[in-house]
């Protein structure tokens, strides 16, 4: 890595206005002409605050944080697509960035001719593009395509082909966003490893992703924004550790007025949370570590027997698993009277996969042993949360860096012995 700056931050901040002055456009005016509409306040916020960093040449820069953080905003400002508010931003070298699906491409024109089009925007001439469109195409996969307009292609043809050129056409910095969760699996796949190669070349690269292995395997340093301003600068294990300590979010917990609350006459549920054994509420869960799913639901009908249960769908919408108190006999062949209650579901540690997940809320109730279940709630989406792995080797992933599959990740029990 080069002690020469590749990005200078100075003061960066950049402010939006909320909303508009309804008598400053046509309907607004129109709507003040019919009914005397009253002139709405235009408020502002900061999607970034007054921040300062530097990036070496060489170095791999991941900017993480929750949604709304300021991340997108922040490339954007540095590949000036759009401009600041306040402060400078200081550029050594030749930018290429992949921020959205589509990014830099006409869509009237083929994805031969887009190819070129994109060489020429960072500067390079016509044979130098030729040199190197084969090897860019190949890795696309999109070689049967490469003479229709990219109006045709679907969302993972143009994140392929968009990658491959940035990527390819060898600019000194290399600024990816969130895009590339767009791709399959082996794409995916293939992308970090050419991002692996292009910092490993010396050339620049800032990486904004929400997988914190791929950040981890990819990045020299990380950058932590909360609410538009850094929290953290600095070693990566530790940023990813700021980030799951700062993203707390209350989508984890839910809570409702009972007025409000999901249910009928009979049962309403009036609480759900995901938290640890200590009882905090978290967003992010530490993949070693149980996660308890509380149950809070007022019984408004005294005699029926209640069952509590979720289903859990991971970010495919896949049904991760089905669960239910049906096996706690105690409680649930005893008729409830009316009341609050509380019932907690323990998800093991070392049970579900690295990702996000969310909690479909059921209450069932079941008049007698053979009769079907009654189902009074069901809550679609009633809480979300995720779960991260470990960078001290000691999850089911050991030491292995790589992208690692799977719906659960579970540590099992393995015996080796010579024959």
């Amino acid at each position: 890595m080069s002690n020469k700056i590749a990005i200078k931050v100075e003061g960066l901040s950049k402010e939006y206005q909320i909303g508009q002055n309804q008598s400053d456009n046509l309907r607004g005016a129109f709507s003040q002409f019919l009914g005397g509409m009253k002139k709405r306040k235009t408020d502002t916020f900061f999607a970034l605050k007054d921040l300062d960093f530097e990036v070496k040449e060489g170095e791999t820069l991941g900017i993480i944080g929750g949604n709304g953080a300021g991340k997108s905003t922040l490339l954007k400002n540095i590949s000036r697509i759009t401009e600041p508010s306040a402060g400078r931003i200081e550029i050594n070298g030749r930018i290429s960035a992949l921020l959205e699906v589509g990014t830099g491409f006409h869509m009237e024109l083929t994805g031969r001719e887009n190819v070129f089009l994109n060489g020429t925007i960072l500067g390079m001439s016509r044979e130098e593009v030729r040199t190197k469109f084969d090897e860019i195409v190949a890795f696309s996969g999109v070689e049967k395509f490469i003479d229709t307009p990219v109006k045709h292609y679907s969302s993972g043809m143009l994140v392929r082909l968009a990658f491959s050129v940035a990527a390819h056409l060898e600019p000194e910095i290399l600024i990816v966003d969130e895009v590339l969760a767009v791709g399959d699996v082996d794409f995916q796949r293939k992308c970090f490893q050419k991002m692996g190669e292009v910092g490993q070349s010396g050339r620049t690269v800032l990486v904004v992703s929400h997988n914190m292995d791929a950040i981890e395997r990819l990045c020299d340093r990380t950058i932590v924004l909360k609410e538009g301003q850094i929290c953290f600068d600095g070693e990566v294990s530790e940023g990813i550790k700021t980030y799951n300590s700062v993203s707390k979010s209350a989508d984890s917990y839910r809570n409702w007025s009972l007025e409000d609350a999901p249910g009928n006459e009979i049962v309403k549920l009036i609480g759900i949370s995901a938290q640890t054994e200590e009882g905090e509420k978290l967003r992010n869960f530490d993949i070693r570590k149980p996660i308890i799913i509380e149950f809070e639901y007022q019984v408004l009908k005294s005699g029926e027997k209640m069952f509590p249960g979720f289903h859990m769908t991971n970010e495919q919408d896949v049904v991760v698993f089905i669960t239910g108190d049906f096996q706690e006999r105690e409680w649930a062949n005893t008729p409830r009277e009316k009341g609050v209650y509380k019932s907690k579901c323990v998800i093991p540690a070392n049970l579900l996969a690295e990702g996000k997940f969310a909690i479909d809320a059921i209450i069932n109730t079941r008049p007698i042993f053979s009769a079907p279940y009654v189902n009074h709630v069901q809550e679609r989406g009633a809480i979300s949360f995720a779960v991260y792995d470990t960078v001290e080797g000691d999850s089911a992933r050991g030491q292995h860096r790589g992208p690692y599959f799977g719906v659960v990740r579970p540590i099992l029990k393995w015996k080796t012995q010579k024959k």
